[in-house]
């Protein structure tokens, strides 16, 4: 391992991105307080009044930030390879800023598309492909609550503190998010939130077993930037996580279908439908369950429209192709990064300047995993994820 003082003043600029990045809390500035609510005024209106998104207020001074991040010396980092990647994270971070301070106005879809890029028209292809391939589905009709779900996530966290005492993770049930996900290594459940049950194990080894381990392998790293993510990470992260669901037998056609739809209503958006015509085409043209169609739409047109979540298919499809190619997993497991950052990444490993993963996620052994991961290396498209079954 080389030495910390070899890396100079790298560390320092090291910390203080990830202190700035954490202090901005994109996810959760993004992310709608009062989704519970909004929804059952929207049933009430027999979904015919487009919802109110209430953002939580901004706790940071959007110019006061700007100007720590670009008095950052980062000319003054020598070695090549962390001079590329601190540049390009604090280019991420101002667009995050601006990003947050536009939104809910016309100019917030465009810092959503600079920090996630667009919808190609091959991936909408593929998203048209799946939602016709997949037949519709019958509503589910076995939930666990927020609470039971939340008991589940402890046993997991307890499985992996098995073999790794030190794994050190949070779990929060709350009511000020909409949504399940992982915020700097917490998993934060919405309290009204049913789970399928079905989706239980899947939905623990795309949140615990991808989100938490990564950032608990970054956290071992001398560079804290791998545990809130190397610039652009987040597509590679979320495909990382839905191919965790593939492995396990967890991406179902229901599943599928929403992370088709999720594109297709993206693509809506960007050319100018609003939510009510999201909606009712996930509704009509689609079969999606009015609660699935609305969780979709909402997070489509959130702060004025975000392209987000075009991220998870758009990654599990760029994985199909490095996996195909004859890429490894191992080193995507370092920290959060993303696939275009693996011969940077390579390189610190071969230096030592960064150790080999911590922990391996559960999801590479269940049965049947290794056999699914060698189909998927024999070439595989995202619509070969769907093996049939439906009900």
């Amino acid at each position: 391992m080389m030495a910390p003082d070899q890396l100079g003043p790298a560390l320092e600029i090291d910390a203080r991105l990830t202190d700035i990045e954490r202090g901005l809390d994109l996810l959760l500035n993004l992310t709608p307080v009062n989704a519970a609510e909004a929804w059952v005024d929207f049933e009430r209106s027999d979904f015919a009044t487009p919802p109110t998104l209430r953002l939580r207020p901004l706790e940071f001074e959007p110019d006061l930030v700007r100007r720590d991040l670009y008095d950052l010396a980062i000319e003054d980092v020598a070695d090549p390879t962390l001079h590329t990647l601190f540049k390009a994270k604090r280019d991420e971070i101002a667009r995050q800023i601006t990003a947050m301070q536009d939104r809910d106005t016309s100019r917030f879809v465009h810092g959503s598309l600079q920090l996630y890029g667009g919808v190609t028209e091959p991936l909408a292809a593929a998203a048209r492909e799946l939602l016709e391939v997949i037949p519709v589905q019958a509503p589910a009709t076995s939930t666990v609550t927020a609470g039971a779900f939340a008991e589940a996530a402890r046993e997991e966290l307890d499985r992996y503190r098995a073999v790794y005492p030190d794994f050190a993770a949070g779990i929060e049930v709350r009511g000020d998010v909409s949504e399940l996900m992982v915020s700097f290594g917490r998993l934060l459940i919405p309290e009204s939130a049913a789970f399928r049950l079905d989706r239980v194990e899947p939905l623990l080894h795309h949140e615990i077993g991808t989100h938490v381990v990564t950032y608990q392998n970054g956290a071992k790293q001398p560079l804290t930037l791998l545990t809130i993510g190397l610039p652009g990470y987040d597509e590679t992260q979320e495909g990382l996580a839905v191919l965790a669901e593939y492995l396990t037998g967890g991406l179902d056609p229901r599943r599928l279908r929403v992370l088709a739809a999720r594109v297709v209503a993206i693509g809506q958006m960007l050319d100018g439908a609003g939510f009510l015509a999201i909606f009712e085409s996930l509704r009509t043209e689609h079969q999606m369950p009015a609660r699935t169609a609305w969780s979709i739409a909402i997070r489509v047109v959130v702060a004025g429209g975000s392209v987000k979540d075009a991220i998870y298919l758009r990654g599990i499809t760029h994985l199909l192709d490095a996996l195909a190619a004859g890429g490894s997993l191992d080193a995507l497991f370092v920290g959060k990064l993303a696939l275009e950052h693996l011969p940077l990444v390579q390189d610190l490993l071969d230096r030592e300047v960064l150790r080999p993963p911590w922990v391996r996620p559960r999801w590479l052994d269940v049965p049947g995993a290794q056999e699914r991961l060698d189909k998927l290396r024999a070439g595989a498209s995202v619509t070969d994820l769907y093996e049939g079954g439906a009900s």
